[in-house]
């Protein structure tokens, strides 16, 4: 072989070896578009698999309330506090104490999670000890520092520091009127008869008070309130499948919930209803500015909410988990936020 063509040989093999620039562009380019196919397809799984770990929690917590009605004849109070000093819950509304705090609905589910070790840690006998919740969590480092992983949905990754849920007990289509001067969804909790204004008729529910402050059960449209109301399966009328038991929300949106919340009678977790719809955001944190984004104007604040996309996760009496789209009717989100209107309704 001549010296040309070997020269030429040894050409043609270093062109067919190498990338042009060009071409390396274009093989960046096409990662970069497979990329971005993939990510949301990888954001999507992530999503369906925090989704996936919320309904469990909210099953093990329904499981719990199970548990405990089969002990005790009774769900757990959703909260417990005292009249002051030696004295037994309160059960007659008057003198209460309200720095009295005797724990949550969710702190008396520990036992029946696996939980007796934390639930040890507030004391022998918490239901009848003068601010035993408070005083458990001030002087205990071991109760501040807990912070079980059923307590959180993973979609909700705010404030990870602090001892916080994203689940509460349903108190239904209770009034809930805030201190901002709009309350576009009080309606909703009275009938039109009431004479209140603004009420809708056939509901087949009456007038509640606002918040839950009752220690009457008859006045508590749904499952629990913060003073601890008796609530029983039997009282389910509306049947329990049809029924809200506890459902997500978010701390952020919510100005009752703080570090420890979730072990207090005024924490939050038995003061969400449905009469604001799902998901509504409440995600301005100043004092009612503005009055209808405000994390403090009640009537907007005291509801379900996620960061699930469409809706948010429930557990209904029966111990079913079941997603309900934020869509639904309202009217018919209220009855199955009511355990006793006579109307009972199916999740659509």
């Amino acid at each position: 072989m001549s010296v040309t063509s070997l020269r030429s040989h040894r050409t043609v093999r270093r062109s067919t070896t190498g990338f042009t620039l060009i071409e390396l562009l274009v093989v960046i380019a096409i990662i970069a578009i497979l990329i971005g196919l993939l990510l949301p397809a990888v954001q999507k799984v992530r999503e369906a698999a925090a989704r996936m770990s919320c309904q469990n929690n909210l099953k093990q917590l329904g499981l719990a309330q199970h548990n405990y009605h089969d002990t005790n004849n009774r769900f757990p109070p959703g909260g417990v506090m005292g009249k002051g000093p030696g004295t037994p819950p309160a059960t007659t509304w008057g003198g209460e104490d309200w720095n009295d705090n005797r724990g949550s609905w969710m702190l008396y589910s520990l036992p029946y999670m696996e939980q007796q070790p934390l639930f040890a840690m507030f004391g022998n006998d918490p239901m009848n000890t003068y601010n035993s919740q408070t005083i458990a969590w001030n002087n205990n480092p071991a109760v501040r520092s807990a912070r079980p992983k059923w307590l959180r949905c993973p979609s909700d990754a705010w404030n990870l520091e602090w001892s916080m849920t994203n689940y509460a007990g349903s108190m239904g289509p209770q009034c809930a009127i805030g201190p901002c001067g709009y309350d576009p969804y009080q309606g909703w909790c009275q009938p039109e008869s009431s004479g209140l204004g603004g009420g809708r008729a056939g509901m087949g529910y009456s007038w509640s008070p606002d918040h839950g402050n009752t220690f009457s059960s008859a006045d508590v449209r749904g499952m629990y309130n913060r003073l601890g109301c008796r609530i029983t399966m039997a009282s389910v009328t509306d049947g329990t499948s049809n029924t809200i038991l506890i459902g997500e929300t978010l701390p952020e949106m919510h100005d009752h919930f703080w570090d420890g919340h979730w072990q207090h009678f005024n924490g939050g977790i038995s003061h969400v209803g449905t009469i604001t719809p799902i998901n509504y955001r409440s995600d301005v944190r100043n004092w009612c500015s503005p009055a209808d984004r405000s994390h403090q104007n009640w009537n907007l604040s005291f509801g379900f909410k996620s960061n699930h996309s469409g809706g948010a996760n429930f557990v209904f009496v029966d111990g079913s988990v079941r997603f309900v789209n934020q869509s639904i009717d309202h009217r018919t989100y209220q009855l199955l936020g009511c355990r006793n209107d006579r109307m009972p309704v199916n999740v659509p």
